[in-house]
């Protein structure tokens, strides 16, 4: 069994900050790309942020320069520094990994955390 569970959601003021937290645990031999999506009312989920294994990281067009993801590989755990927050940026937040859970295992499987709310507004 594999769970991620986010935490780090709230109400912020626009141009406020918050970071997010997700952290995996359960049977886990290997964690490859770690991402953050988000999904607003009536909206499809978009991608946020990605991060690789090594680091190597992306992100949305709107988020740049604002947002920052980073991992902890040996806590199994990704991060999302969200500065400068807009009402836009109000949506739920989902942390997704692609996951080994064991040695043998030919090809890692994506897995979602439950979603953590943040809202942005005045």
């Amino acid at each position: 069994q594999v769970q991620l569970v986010e935490s780090g959601g709230g109400l912020v003021q626009p141009g406020g900050s918050l970071r997010l937290s997700c952290a995996a645990s359960g049977s886990i031999f290997r964690i490859n790309d770690m991402g953050w999506y988000r999904q607003a009312p009536g909206k499809q989920r978009e991608l946020v942020a990605g991060i690789s294994r090594g680091g190597i990281t992306n992100y949305a067009d709107s988020v740049k320069g604002r947002f920052t993801i980073s991992r902890d590989n040996a806590n199994k755990t990704t991060y999302l520094q969200m500065n400068s927050l807009k009402p836009e940026d109000t949506a739920i937040y989902y942390c997704k990994a692609a996951i080994k859970r064991s040695v043998y295992d030919s090809y890692a499987s994506d897995y979602w955390g439950q979603g953590t709310q943040v809202t942005v507004s005045s």
